[in-house]
This record gives structure tokens, sequence and C-alpha cells, in this order.
């Protein structure tokens, strides 16, 4: 059950995110309003995953799946530029967070 409350905290964290830009830095109160209710949820929810999943294991995928999603949305959906150095970077933090979650299984 862990796993799917981390899940549910990145699905809810990345939406807060997607809400963030589209508040316009607080000017349009409506998607604010929104902004912060995904964030407590996500919040909500990563704190019911450490329960059973390491700290800096949750951590890590929680924000390694959320910046790759939220670049996915940014590039797709707000037309924002992509280039290979952003890519090349952000497929390190995916292997760091890979061997993060393979290391923490050796005791």
């Amino acid at each position: 059950m862990s796993w799917i409350y981390l899940l549910l905290a990145i699905i809810f964290e990345v939406s807060g995110t997607t809400f963030m830009k589209q508040s316009n830095g607080f000017s349009d109160f409506k998607y604010a309003i929104v902004m912060l209710i995904f964030y407590v949820l996500s919040l909500s929810m990563l704190t019911l995953a450490l329960k059973k999943i390491d700290i800096g294991v949750a951590y890590a995928i929680w924000s390694a799946v959320g910046i790759v999603l939220i670049v996915t949305i940014g590039t797709v959906v707000f037309k924002e530029t992509i280039n290979l150095y952003k890519i090349i970077f952000i497929g390190l933090i995916v292997v760091g967070v890979i061997g993060l979650n393979l290391t923490s299984k050796i005791h």
C-alpha cells in the first residue's frame, strides 16, 4: 500500500506544480487554491508512504519522477524548450534514483 501512496503523492505533486504554473504567480486565485489542495494531498500521501518506505528512497523517487513528469508537461503543454543537455541531466537524476533504490536493499 505504501507504494500506492507514493504514486498518489507523485501524481498530486505534479498536479500541484502544473497548477502553480497556471496560477501565474498567485495572480489567478482559483488555480492557486487548487495548487494548494494538490500539495496538501501530495504531502499527506507521502507521509503515509513513509510508514514503510525509507525516507531517502521515497523522497528521491517522489522528486525524480516528479521532475521527469513536469519536464514532459512543460514541454508538451506549456511549449517550454528542451535540449540534449536537459535530457542528459534529467537522465542522471533518474539513474541516481535507481541506484539509490537498489542500494537501499543492501543491508
